[in-house]
């Protein structure tokens, strides 16, 4: 693996922000998912070669001295550009060397992830769990594993990612689901919803979260319909008609779908709110200031 100057790894961001992180942290560049809908792939965020996974050089080094310098213990977020258990993970371990400084400093973490490699850190979260917060969000676009390996093509299929959920929710830890993309003419249906929903509740999701529709723009627009070409005929020209160039691509039935969506979460006692979720999962926090020997 190719690894990338880094001058930090930590950065602050706004509160009230994504699930109430504090910080965010990326430990590669880059994703090899395959995720035919990827925003991360779009020009504006200047990642080359966005399918070959690089890390970042001295990257626990300098987590470590950022960790190290901080006041106060936020939750740290995870795995918002590119997924941090990527297959280079399983050799490399930057993310469970980051989990080990994060317990060792008292931080939390918020973890996006497609992959069910994080299991074999439960350790670790279990550790960062008896001192902070911790909070696991799974990507399940979908409840057919034939279509999720179609649009999710190098990443377990969402059988195994529910499955990942329930041994994490199991075990203690605060987990769910991030239904996003809803992927307009593909993923849109009631009976989607109604399956993952149910599929959720059954592997002891605690929240799901979602929006209904989909971005596109540069780079990402040209990949998407390309993929959308080899597998779904005529689509892309629906696509086209129904949203020219638009960024923000809300699906048509977005009013109906996210009511259903709704009270299918009711009935099962599931989180859909984002402020409800934050409140769930995060417990105070002690101000942590840091010592020194003189």
């Amino acid at each position: 693996m190719e690894f990338v100057p880094a001058k930090s790894i930590l950065s602050k961001v706004k509160s009230g922000g994504w699930f109430g992180i504090d910080y965010n942290m990326n430990l590669y560049r880059g994703c090899s998912h395959g995720c035919i809908y990827c925003d991360s792939r779009s020009d504006c965020y200047h990642i080359e070669n966005f399918d070959t996974v690089k890390g970042k050089e001295n990257a626990l080094a300098i987590l470590e001295k950022e960790l190290a310098g901080k006041k106060t213990r936020g939750v740290i977020g995870i795995g918002a550009m590119s997924d941090t258990y990527n297959p280079q993970e399983r050799t490399y371990e930057l993310t469970r060397g980051a989990l080990k400084l994060i317990a060792k400093y008292g931080f939390g973490v918020s973890i996006d992830t497609k992959s069910d490699l994080i299991l074999r850190d439960m350790d670790l979260l279990q550790e960062i769990r008896q001192q902070n917060n911790v909070i696991i969000k799974f990507t399940v676009t979908c409840a057919q594993d034939e279509l999720s390996k179609i649009i999710e093509p190098h990443v377990c299929a969402s059988s195994k990612r529910l499955s990942a959920v329930k041994q994490l929710s199991e075990s203690g830890i605060f987990t769910g689901i991030l239904m996003n993309p809803v992927l307009p003419f593909l993923t849109d249906t009631k009976e989607n919803m109604t399956k993952l929903v149910q599929a959720a509740h059954e592997n002891g999701a605690k929240f799901i979260h979602t929006y209904m529709g989909m971005t596109l723009r540069e780079n990402q627009r040209i990949y998407y319909y390309e993929k959308l070409n080899e597998s779904f005929h005529g689509l892309t020209e629906q696509y086209v008609k129904t949203y020219g160039n638009q960024y923000d691509c809300t699906v048509p039935n977005h009013k109906a779908l996210y009511a259903h969506f709704k009270s299918e979460c009711e009935k099962y006692n599931i989180l859909y709110k984002m402020n409800d979720i934050i409140h769930a999962y995060k417990k105070p926090v002690a101000t942590y200031e840091q010592l020194t020997l003189f």
